[in-house]
């Protein structure tokens, strides 16, 4: 049910973007409850002129190594599990493919179940 947008610089090999897309899937299998083969996730790169960044907002030093995370998914979850997702995800990033944690920005957003169609036209969830 979530659905995952990740925008980078362009310029990042295959391996890297795999290790992005696997890290986020395991931090929401982890964390989140989502079931196996619950995958969606979207991958844009951007050129420099397309991306635009603060490096110091709120003293976090970024990097143009900056990864930012935007999960879509069902309301209904705690605080510490999200708490927990931001965390996974940045310890999965910096295993592989060696992001530093300050260059992890995540936004969730949350929606209700209804606002779901997977195919055929039709509100699995509703």
């Amino acid at each position: 049910m979530p659905l995952v947008r990740i925008s980078l610089r362009r310029g990042k090999s295959p391996a890297h973007l795999a290790a992005l897309r696997d890290g986020i899937y395991q931090a929401m299998r982890e964390t989140f409850n989502v079931p196996e083969n619950d995958r969606f996730i979207l991958v844009s790169q951007h050129d420099a002129g397309e991306f635009d960044y603060d490096p110091n907002y709120l003293g976090i030093a970024r990097s143009d190594n900056l990864v930012i995370v935007q999960i879509t998914c069902n309301s209904g979850r705690t605080v510490e599990q999200k708490q927990a997702l931001y965390r996974g995800i940045a310890e999965n990033f910096s295993t592989d493919p060696g992001l530093r944690p300050e260059d992890v920005f995540i936004n969730l957003v949350e929606v209700a179940k209804e606002n779901w169609s997977f195919g055929n036209g039709v509100a699995q969830y509703a």
